[in-house]
């Protein structure tokens, strides 16, 4: 019963993220959606333990976040979210909502690269750290 709470407490959260999305994730979505990006789909407001990924493309194991002005004050946050999302053998990559708004061709462009290269999903290693070289990291502002 717990678990079954649990899951449409997630449902709920995510739909009314959904329903709250920026222009940044607005924009980008409109990109993502229905498989255009190579046939990928991608899903908003994705829950991943107890977070909540703006979009994810699930069999691919690509995270895809945006982070506003307001996450200059929660990098700290952002790197733990980060490595337990990686800790799960997904690639996690930054963008910040303005290179979504302004350069959006950009910022799709890095998604297909990153959707081109070869990625072996690894299981988590017990206690274990990423490797180097998967990380998250952020376009210029």
């Amino acid at each position: 019963m717990t678990i079954m709470a649990d899951d449409n407490l997630h449902r709920d959260r995510a739909r009314e993220l959904r329903r709250a999305q920026t222009d940044a994730e607005k924009k980008l979505w409109s990109r993502l959606r229905a498989g255009q990006l190579h046939g990928v789909r991608f899903r908003r407001q994705f829950p991943i333990g107890p977070f909540f990924a703006d979009f994810c493309a699930p069999k691919e194991f690509l995270v895809i976040e945006l982070d506003g002005s307001q996450h200059m004050a929660m990098l700290n946050r952002d790197r733990r979210r980060t490595r337990y999302l990686e800790n799960l053998g997904y690639r996690v990559v930054r963008f910040w909502d303005n290179d979504a708004l302004g350069s959006t061709a950009e910022v799709i462009e890095k998604i297909s690269s990153l959707l081109k290269e070869p990625f072996l999903q690894r299981r988590p290693r017990a206690g274990g750290t990423s490797t180097p070289g998967r990380g998250a990291f952020r376009t210029s502002r």
